[in-house]
Formats: structure tokens, sequence, C-alpha cells
């Protein structure tokens, strides 16, 4: 078992102190890390004690500690899952060999470019919601939010300690340039589309963690299977961390749900309008964001046909999620039923199942989505409410891929362009959609013992405490 040292500057479990060079690299990029924090993480709130988990250890048991920081003194860490002991490669061409330590030469752009991809990622989410915990339904809520945006800053530094430790002065380039590009910067945007996208309102945020964080999953599952295995054993313990996002934005809009079910029943009402004159979201609204961010994340899967996605598998780069489950770990003979357009009509094609690895992925992924979307569908049907959340077709607001350029509609027929913008404002959220959310969320909640009155509160509070304990000591 690996041995976690925790009174450093930077805590780690990959004996840091032994590599003098790579140590003295990675503390003088500790201050820029610190400067893009306090520049762009949570705005307004550096100074305030957080009740907060932080990782101390890779065993199953006792992983983290619970207790108030203040996020700049947050312990941001570089902890790897425990070596699989003989681990081979599990797929593609060199399946059985045994699995790389060191980056192997022809692979290095391809590794680096996924690498960086990833890390990208990750402080693009806490820019998008920098300015949140100044409309926050809770204190509950808020310290939620906080543990989110500190741990994807300990996913930056996972990757960060890759590109410091096995791509030279490249990967040192790539580290400062992960801390100089900005979430919706039309200069120096983030790589990946979702990640320029406003999230400025909570439910923005529910459906974000729900939907964009569960992409993350899938990629940390199918990057968990690399034949590269420090990067196998980085994802396989960020995802240990990854649960709670999906959980935050699970729960989330669960309560959302709840609290507008359990009033359309109480009240007998049925039009939406009549909903928002309770200060409710209404269930409309709540499908147009859902759609928004549901597609948004389907895009961060890559074309359904990518001759990138056959190369890594072929390679032992990139694998696919759980790939235990599969017989066929080669993938060379076997194909892909997909349903591709040619001349403006959809006809069905045999895809080789190498160039179909993104769609293998996303697959995954969606039927992991209609999990939380069947459980949001309960709460409404248990107040009696007739109506239900679905996820559109994958043809639908695709913007990456087969299907871009292309329009269809939710159902995933396809429309001409002046169709689908006349459709628009029913399908995604409109300006006036986007106006009454934000509107609701006007005044922040740091009383512990309150709730927005556009959520319920939740089941229970975090690491056994009450749900109205001062998970963030605020001076408002």
């Amino acid at each position: 078992m690996s041995n976690v040292v925790n009174d450093t500057k930077i805590p780690n479990n990959v004996d840091l102190s032994s590599d003098k060079r790579l140590q003295r690299a990675l503390e003088a990029w500790q201050p820029n890390f610190l400067s893009w924090w306090n520049d762009m993480g949570p705005f307004g709130f550096q100074q305030d004690d957080v009740f907060l988990r932080t990782a101390i250890s890779v065993t199953s048991e006792g992983w983290a500690n619970f207790d108030y920081v203040k996020m700049p003194d947050y312990r941001w860490g570089i902890f790897l899952a425990d070596p699989v002991k003989d681990r081979t490669i599990g797929f593609g061409d060199q399946m059985g060999e045994p699995v790389w330590q060191q980056v192997p030469g022809e692979h290095r752009n391809a590794l680096r470019r996924i690498i960086v991809t990833q890390g990208d990622t990750e402080p693009a989410s806490v820019e998008q919601q920098r300015m949140l915990g100044h409309s926050c339904p809770s204190v509950y809520d808020l310290r939620n939010l906080f543990q989110v945006n500190v741990e994807e800053g300990r996913h930056l530094w996972a990757m960060v300690y890759l590109l410091h430790t096995y791509f030279g002065r490249d990967g040192r380039e790539e580290a400062e340039a992960l801390l100089e590009r900005r979430s919706g910067d039309p200069d120096k945007p983030r790589i990946l589309g979702a990640f320029n996208e406003p999230c400025t309102d909570w439910l923005s945020f529910f459906m974000f963690t729900f939907f964009t964080d569960r992409d993350g999953k899938f990629q940390l599952l199918a990057l968990a299977e690399s034949a590269f295995d420090p990067l196998s054993r980085t994802t396989r313990f960020m995802l240990t961390e990854e649960a709670h996002h999906m959980f935050v934005g699970e729960t989330g809009v669960l309560r959302i749900v709840e609290r507008t079910a359990q009033q359309m029943a109480e009240h007998k009402i049925e039009h939406p309008d009549q909903v928002r004159k309770l200060g409710l979201i209404d269930l409309p609204t709540m499908q147009k964001y859902l759609n928004l961010w549901y597609t948004l994340s389907l895009d961060l899967f890559g074309g359904e046909i990518s001759s990138n996605a056959a190369s890594y598998f072929a390679t032992g780069l990139k694998g696919r999620a759980k790939e235990d489950q599969f017989e066929d770990h080669k993938a060379l003979d076997t194909s892909y039923a997909m349903q591709v357009v040619k001349e403006g009509r959809l006809v069905n094609e045999d895809v080789p199942l190498r160039n179909a690895m993104n769609e293998v992925l996303r697959d995954a992924y969606v039927e992991d989505c209609q999990r939380g979307v069947d459980k949001w569908n309960r709460a409404i049907a248990a107040h009696g409410i007739d109506f239900k959340l679905t996820l559109p077709n994958r043809r639908f607001h695709r913007h990456i891929g087969i299907y871009s350029g292309l329009h269809a509609d939710p159902e995933g027929n396809l429309i001409s362009k002046d169709q689908f913008e006349a459709k628009r404002d029913a399908w995604l959220p409109s300006e006036a959609d986007k106006s009454y959310v934000k509107s609701l969320m006007q005044k922040p909640i740091y009383d512990p013992k309150q709730m927005a009155n556009w959520i319920s509160a939740p089941k229970q509070g975090i690491k056994g405490r009450p749900v109205d304990f001062e998970y963030v000591r605020h001076e408002a």
C-alpha cells in the first residue's frame, strides 16, 4: 500500500521528495495555481470557514477528513490509487503485455493530448461556477458547491502531476497553459464547448453536475483502463471524488422536482404559469434545461465515427468503461450498428467497432443518465402529476459528430433550420426562461435554518451533521 505524506507543501503518495527536480517544479507551479484560484475560484468566499472533506489517503476506509478550512488553505494533493500487481494491458493490439510505467515515444503526443484535455475541464468548471455562491438556496448547497470546486482543483493537480512527471518541458508548458485559458473567453477559451457555456444559476449547476460531471465519470472510467499505468491509477482515485459531484446534481434536481410537484398537487395546479406565480420552477422549464445540458454533454464524447477513438483503443491508451464486462477485448472483427445521415435521410450503417468506441461509451452514459431521470419521474408521479421528464434523442441539438450541422427535434426527426429556430424556445431555455429562473435566485440564503422556496430540503446532511448545520461560516 502506498505511503501518503500529508505534512509537506504538497500532500502526496508518489514519493515526491525522492525527485527533487520534480518537487521543485511542482512547488514553483503551486503559487501560480493559488493565484488562479484566488482570481477565478469562488468569488467572495475565500476567507470563510467551509466544512469540507480533504483527501488524506487512498484506502477505501477513512480516505478523507472532514473539517472547517478556508478554501485557499485547502490541502490539494497528488494521490494515485495503489498499483495492481502484475497488471497487464486489458484490450487492443497489445493485450496481455505489461502496462507501461513510462510514456512510449510513439504515444507521447496522443497521451499528452488526452491528459491536457481532461485537465482543462477541471479549472473550467470552477470558473463557470465562481459567482453561484451569491445566489445559493441554502448553506448546505453552498458547501456542496465549494466541495465540488476544491475537488475539481485537486483533479487539476492530478493531471498537472502527470504532465510535469512524464512530459518534460512540453508538460510544464501545458501545465502553465491550463491556468491561462478561461471559460467563455473569446480569445483563450477552454478546449471543450460545454465548459465555455455560462453556468450562472443553480438549476444549471445541478444539471451540469448531473450530466456534465457524469460525462467526466465515463471518461475517467475509460482512462482507468489505460495501458499507461500512472494515468490509470490517477483516474481510479479521481472517481472516488467524482461520485459526490454527481450526487449533488442528481439530488439537487430531485429536490427541485419534488418541491414543484408537491406544490402542484397541494394547490391543484396544472399550468406552468400558475406554478411560476408560486415562485417555483415549472416542469417544462426543467425539461428545457435538461435538453440543453444533456446535449452539450453528449458532445463531450466526440464524434460517433472516430479514427482517434479507434487508434486510442488499438494502442491501449483508452478503453471502454469497465472493459472487463466485454467478451471481445480486441474488437477487430465486429461492427456497431449506427444511424447515419446520407442525402438528408437516416440510413443504417455498420461501423467497425473500434471506430465506434466513442458511441459505445456514450451508450453507457445515456443508460446511466436514464436511471437518474427515472428517479426524478418517480418523484413527480408520487404526487399524482401527469408529466415526465425525458432525455431527447441524441441527434437533437448536437455540435460535434455526424449530427452536427443538422437539425432535429427532440424525438430525433430531421427538420429544417427554419423549423428548428421556430421551435427553439419550446425546446431550449429562452431568454425569458433564464431571466425567470435567475429572478428566483436574487437573494442568497446564508441562514443555516432556511431554505429557498423553490427547492426542498435534502433528506439528510453531510457526514452525520444535520441539514441545518453551519456548513459555511459566512458573514453576509
